[in-house]
Order: C-alpha cells, then sequence, then structure tokens
C-alpha cells in the first residue's frame, strides 16, 4: 500500500554546482575510528575488470553508500557515515574512475555502476543489503533495484534523475558546456586528495558530463518493476524537480516521498553544501532514514 508523502516546503529551485591503501586484492587495513568503537576497514576488489575502492565502517545490517557525479566517499558521505555507522554496517565504495577506483577503456553508466556494486557485494560476501544513492548514486541505485532486486531489501534514492524532464530545460545545456575549471573546488580537491593519479581528474569529469548530455529516461515499466520498500528525497530547492519526485513516488508502490528545506545534498552535508558554523543537528534527513530503515519490509 501506498504510503503516506512527507511533503515540506516546495519552493524555487537552484543549481549547486586517507591516502592510499594496498592496491591487490584481499589487502586491507582496519583500525578503530577515533572517539568511539567503530571498526574501520578498507580495501580494493576485483571488479569486473577494474580495482574498485571500498570502506567498511561499523557492525549490523549492510547499508551501501553510493556517491553521487565527480564524488567520493567522503565528499558525498562524510559528514553522515559516522552517524549511519553507530547502528549499521556502512559499505561505502567508490565508482569506475572516480577517487581510488581505476579506469576501464568504456564510458560510464548507470548500469555498469550497478553491476559492478553487485558484483563488489559477491566478493565480499553480502547476500542482501539496503541501499542510498545520491544524486548520481541515487539513478545507480535505481538500476541496482531494477537490474538486481535479489540483493535489494530498502532502497533511499536522494536527489536521483530518472527521466530527462526531471530538471529544468537549463541543465542539459549547462552540461554541454561543462569544463574542468567549473567544476566545484571543492569536488576537485577531494579527488586531488585521494586518488592515486590526480591525472584522471580530467577523464572523470569528461565521462561523467559526458553521460549526462547522453542521458537516456529510464523506461517506466522498469521503474514500476521496483518492489523494494523505496525512500525518495529531494531538496525543495534541488535541481531534481518537485515533479519528477511526486512522479517516482506514484510509479514505485511501496515507496515514500520526503521534500526538505535546502539545495542538492543539503540534508546529508554534501561537501559543496557546506556552510561556516555546520552543526551535525542541520542533517535533517538522517533521522527520516534512519527511521524509514527501521520499518519492517512488508
Amino acid at each position: 500500500m501506498k504510503r503516506t508523502a512527507i511533503l515540506f516546503t516546495l519552493g524555487l529551485l537552484t543549481f549547486v554546482s586517507c591516502n592510499q591503501t594496498a592496491r591487490s586484492e584481499g589487502e586491507k587495513s582496519k583500525r578503530t575510528l577515533t572517539n568511539d568503537t567503530l571498526v574501520f576497514q578498507n580495501g580494493y576488489s576485483e571488479v569486473n575488470g577494474i580495482k574498485m575502492y571500498y570502506e567498511m565502517y561499523g557492525q549490523g545490517k549492510p547499508f551501501v553508500l553510493i556517491h553521487g557525479g565527480g564524488s567520493t566517499i567522503q565528499s558525498t558521505f562524510g559528514k553522515v557515515i559516522p552517524l549511519f555507522a553507530k547502528n549499521r554496517q556502512v559499505i561505502a565504495v567508490e565508482l569506475q574512475a572516480h577517487g581510488r577506483t581505476d579506469d576501464r577503456d568504456a564510458e560510464v553508466s548507470f548500469e555498469q555502476d550497478a553491476d559492478d556494486i553487485a558484483t563488489l557485494l559477491k566478493n565480499l560476501n553480502i547476500d542482501k543489503a539496503d541501499f542510498f544513492g545520491f544524486s548520481n548514486g541515487g539513478t545507480t541505485t535505481l538500476q541496482i533495484a531494477i537490474r538486481y532486486p535479489e540483493i535489494v531489501d530498502k532502497i533511499i534514492v536522494g536527489s536521483a534523475l530518472a527521466k530527462r524532464d526531471g530538471v529544468p530545460e537549463w541543465f542539459w545545456d549547462f552540461m554541454k558546456q561543462a569544463t574542468l575549471e567549473n567544476m566545484p573546488a571543492q569536488l576537485k580537491t577531494a579527488y586531488k586528495e585521494v586518488a592515486p593519479d590526480t591525472n584522471g581528474l580530467q577523464i572523470m569529469h569528461d565521462k561523467d558530463a559526458k553521460r549526462m548530455v547522453n542521458f537516456k529516461d529510464i523506461p517506466d515499466e522498469q521503474i514500476a518493476s521496483i518492489k523494494a520498500p523505496t525512500l525518495i528525497i529531494i531538496g525543495d530547492k534541488d535541481v531534481i524537480t518537485p515533479e519528477h519526485a511526486i512522479e517516482l513516488y506514484g510509479q514505485i508502490t511501496n515507496s515514500q516521498l520526503a521534500i526538505i528545506p535546502g539545495g542538492h545534498g543539503d540534508y546529508i552535508g554534501e561537501i559543496t553544501t557546506l556552510k561556516p558554523g555546520f552543526k551535525a543537528s542541520e542533517l535533517v534527513a538522517v533521522p527520516m532514514i534512519e527511521k524509514f530503515l527501521g520499518q519492517q519490509v512488508e
């Protein structure tokens, strides 16, 4: 049964714009995070021809975090990982050509990212998990639910695009003219802090931009095939339109919708949204997500 949508203010939309670890499969590091008892583990896994970087925090039911375009684990989820990991085993990944994960001689795609994550979880002996994807990671999460329903319990899609009309028309003109110089400085810095070869920044940027320029709608029947309980989140000043979020809510049978005051990623403290004096209490999506994950699967 369709659950009640959580609607906040609908407003004017605006667009906002560890050192490297062991490389080989099976090489991992473990340590205790400062000021708490969360166990941290990271490593690389051979995934469909690339070495995919991942981090694991805490213990409990697996909860997979999938970052946005042009991002790293920390630039998207750095503020919320310590909160989620108190009661869950958080598994955060870096996708093809992003951060510490290497590239393949092929364009990036949401379908390939979904395949890579499914393979990674198989390598880690994780049969089933909950998933939270932000922005491009949200679109990848939709593809995981479509392509690999057997590994999915619940999904959270944050500021995710499923159709070209889900953003204002100017967005597509912006993407056609995208340059590395116009990429948010925080994302460039985050990449350079972790990537083994910072020359890959241009490649990552160009592949992500091309993916968006060539974006194709996810067919309605595929979206409607998603049976996993789903929480759809956007900001009221997000680049994703409220109409698009509401359409997704209508198409996914077992879904909830939250439109939260703020921009693209404000609700999780995504790095480009952080302002002086930031406080963890501003991460308004965290208790909402934890409540959603705590509900029993029907």
